[in-house]
């Protein structure tokens, strides 16, 4: 996208204040989308993001200037615009570029753009048609299939000068059943760091469809749950979202550096159940959170976060791990080039276990089933958290009885992970775009079937 000696010139101006770090982020990236609303195409949408993002150091101080102009003359306005921000001072760095090529551990067969958007159209109609043939009961179907080509560049004043691809491909259907006047939403959002040929082995857009009716189904025909503090089961896949927002955020550098994070000054210690292994892993092949460097051209890695209860590490960034006075984990991430780079999770997933996935649910004699998670809300300092259960079972004497709706699980981080006494063996992965300070970025959450020995559920 940008010369090597182009960029050593604007990192030349970046740093003429006196910055002891530069760094130039570039990218070029191609979002397309189609919509479809009850068997009808709707729109579809093509966006080109391109610009660079420039950021300065010195100290703890930061700052960073941006440009739709990646042209040589208008990196070097943008690079003059964060070096004039940082002070007054005089360049202290000799800067020598050399090219790096940390090669691609999620290949791609075939490029979602080299594929009509007919034959885009036919893997979306078999979502969306299945999910309305499944049942009379199914009022409504929506569908999306998104792909995005996300090419980056990232040069620094360390001699860095790499660049990456990033293909991700992802189908959405959310399908409405009405049953005796109620109306109640189902959804399947699988996605992958693929082309299109996801939809041969590893996505099947019919059962995808299938999902999103059945979920919708169920629902509508459910009662409301009961409110009170019981054991609960959590199934695996997306139910990887509690660990991911109640405790994963309060991992991250963004939190842990500025001493607003429940789990700040805690490395070493138990803060979990000897049960709760977790892992941060930006390098699971062709994972929808996965990465092959991140936002700062760090190679991704495998993090244990939390091994058998003992917190062991965090997820830092270049700056934040200034602050910390620890090395960057790779976990830099942005959503563009607009937004400033700061630690973020990848795919972050609570481990394999040993307990049988029968023996969990024969264990609880009365609580609920939550099977699959909804969305929610958390307090990163306090940890506190609320999230909505999209489809819930409650459990009676060790076993799964009626569907439930209206449940949601209310509790804080730090508790929740002291509480998960049982884990099963059957990881699985779900989908998610998280936002926070740097924007939304695609993240894989996951975990096994897991038991909360007593949490709040609100309901009716």
């Amino acid at each position: 996208m940008i010369s090597r000696a182009i960029c050593e010139a604007v990192l030349h101006k970046a740093v003429s204040t006196g910055a002891d770090y530069a760094e130039i982020f570039a990218e070029n990236t191609l979002d397309h989308s189609i919509n479809m609303v009850a068997g009808k195409v709707e729109s579809v949408n093509d966006a080109v993001i391109a610009g660079a993002g420039i950021r300065v150091y010195k100290g703890l101080r930061s700052v960073m200037a941006t440009t739709t102009d990646t042209t040589e003359s208008g990196l070097l306005r943008c690079a003059q615009r964060a070096a004039e921000a940082l002070g007054q001072g005089a360049a202290e760095i000799d800067i020598c570029l050399h090219e790096r090529l940390y090669g691609d551990i999620h290949p791609v067969r075939i490029v979602p753009s080299t594929v009509s958007n007919q034959s885009k159209i036919d893997v979306l109609k078999e979502g969306c048609f299945a999910a309305k043939e499944y049942s009379d009961a199914i009022k409504q179907v929506t569908g999306t299939l998104l792909d995005v080509d996300h090419n980056i560049l990232i040069a620094s004043s360390e001699g860095l000068y790499a660049q990456d691809r990033q293909i991700r491909t992802r189908l959405m259907i959310q399908a409405v059943a009405e049953k005796n006047g109620e109306t109640q939403t189902g959804a399947a959002r699988p996605g992958r760091r693929m082309g299109m040929e996801m939809f041969e082995h590893e996505v099947n857009a019919r059962e995808a469809g299938i999902h999103a009716a059945k979920q919708a189904i169920t629902m509508a025909g459910a009662g409301y749950c009961p409110a009170g503090v019981m054991p609960v089961a959590i199934g695996n896949g997306f139910g990887g979202v509690i660990f991911h927002e109640a405790c994963g955020h309060s991992l991250e550098a963004t939190s842990v550096a500025y001493g607003m994070s429940q789990f700040t000054g805690k490395l070493g210690q138990q803060i979990a159940n000897p049960k709760v292994t977790a892992v941060d892993d930006g390098t699971i092949p062709n994972a929808w959170g996965s990465i092959n460097i991140d936002d700062e051209g760090t190679p991704a890695q495998k993090n244990i976060l939390i091994e058998k209860g003992i917190l062991k590490s965090y997820m830092i960034d270049k700056f934040n791990g200034r602050r910390m006075g620890m090395p960057s984990t790779g976990n830099a991430r942005r959503q563009s080039y607009a937004f400033t780079t700061t630690s973020r999770m990848t795919n972050t997933y609570i481990a394999e276990g040993e307990d049988n996935n029968d023996d969990i649910i024969a264990s609880i004699e009365y609580g609920l089933f939550a099977k699959e998670m909804g969305g929610g809300s958390v307090n990163p300092v306090t940890g506190a958290f609320n999230f909505a259960v999209n489809e819930g079972y409650m459990i009676r004497n060790g076993k799964i009885c009626e569907p439930v709706r209206g449940a949601a699980l209310v509790g804080t981080g730090s508790e929740v992970i002291q509480n998960i006494d049982m884990v099963g063996t059957q990881l699985d992965m779900g989908q998610g775009m998280c936002g926070s300070s740097s924007g939304s970025i695609p993240t894989n959450v996951g975990q096994p079937l897991i038991r909360v020995s007593s949490i709040t559920v609100g309901g009716r």
